[in-house]
């Protein structure tokens, strides 16, 4: 049985104007019109300009927020929805597209998206976690998918700066590159209040299952769980990691005796000269306090 019309915002990337997926944010409008309900379509020039409009059309709660993008816009999503109530869908045409994987949103086919979205919208919102991130100045921002903050973090800089490949195979080249400079980060990691230090390539910490397009590095994350899956890889060379990385598509990476996953709600994450990332965008150094705020998003899929 159909429900009363609903008053839904869409939020479209910028660069969805452009390139073959230029045609995604028209459609799920479309679609949604076609259904009866009220949309208010947002697309701007830049991801500033829109985060300003959105906010503004939010400030009388609309019934959802749709956005039309890769994990970044997810994150944008993610940032004025968490504990507000304001359920949030997803329509991937981005990148990654990590998110709606973890959630079972169709990321190769878009008519299917659209189409599970708009059922979705007649349905109760399903709720997750997300996690909250906390600056040494005090600020925070919210993310939902995967937090990275070592070589992991620093593939999916080298990732954000270029154009070329399309799709997974530009973390892939990223890596292949950053592997040059491939050394071991001194950590101080705080773990649910208990204190320890050690010396890691990379330190993922995941509220879903994927980054990067696919790399399954916390395969056993689980969205509604109330607890953070924190993936560290022990010192290792370029040979090695190299036999190592086609594992983390599998998710088979952390029966390596070199892997380490543990659980927590809180996280605490320190060390020198390191720029992390969440959810595919830079968050700033570290250290950086995470912790999990259970049923945070209200999310239509």
């Amino acid at each position: 049985m159909e429900t009363a019309p609903k008053r839904i915002v869409v939020a479209i990337n910028p660069a969805a104007a452009f390139g073959s997926n230029g045609g995604v944010g028209p459609a799920v409008v479309a679609a949604l019109r076609a259904r009866g309900h009220d949309v208010t379509s947002l697309s701007e020039a830049n991801f500033s300009r829109l985060l300003e409009v959105t906010t503004a059309a939010l400030t009388d709660p609309p019934d959802a927020l749709v956005v039309v993008g890769g994990d970044g816009m997810v994150g944008f999503g993610v940032n004025l929805t968490a504990q507000t109530g304001i359920p949030l869908g997803i329509v991937p045409s981005g990148t990654g597209n990590d998110m709606a994987r973890g959630l079972g949103i169709p990321v190769d086919d878009t008519e299917a998206a659209i189409a599970g979205l708009v059922a979705a919208i007649e349905l109760p919102p399903r709720t997750i976690d997300a996690g909250l991130i906390t600056r040494t100045d005090g600020s925070i921002r919210w993310f939902a998918c995967v937090f990275s903050g070592g070589f992991d973090a620093k593939v999916n800089e080298r990732a954000n700066r270029m154009r070329r490949p399309k799709g997974k195979s530009r973390y892939i080249v990223a890596l292949l590159r950053e592997l040059v400079t491939l050394a071991p980060i001194r950590y101080g990691l705080e773990l649910d209040g208990v204190r320890s230090s050690q010396d890691a390539i990379l330190i993922a910490v995941g509220n879903n299952v994927s980054f990067g397009g696919g790399m399954r590095v916390a395969p056993d994350a689980r969205l509604d769980d109330g607890l953070f899956d924190v993936v560290t890889l022990d010192p290792v060379n370029r040979r090695q990691l190299l036999r190592i990385f086609p594992s983390v598509f599998s998710g088979t990476h952390i029966r390596d005796p070199r892997v380490r996953v543990r659980r927590a709600a809180r996280v605490r994450i320190a060390a020198a000269g390191v720029v992390a990332y969440a959810d595919g965008e830079r968050v700033g150094e570290l250290p950086l306090d995470l912790r999990v705020v259970p049923g945070a998003l209200a999310i239509l899929a």
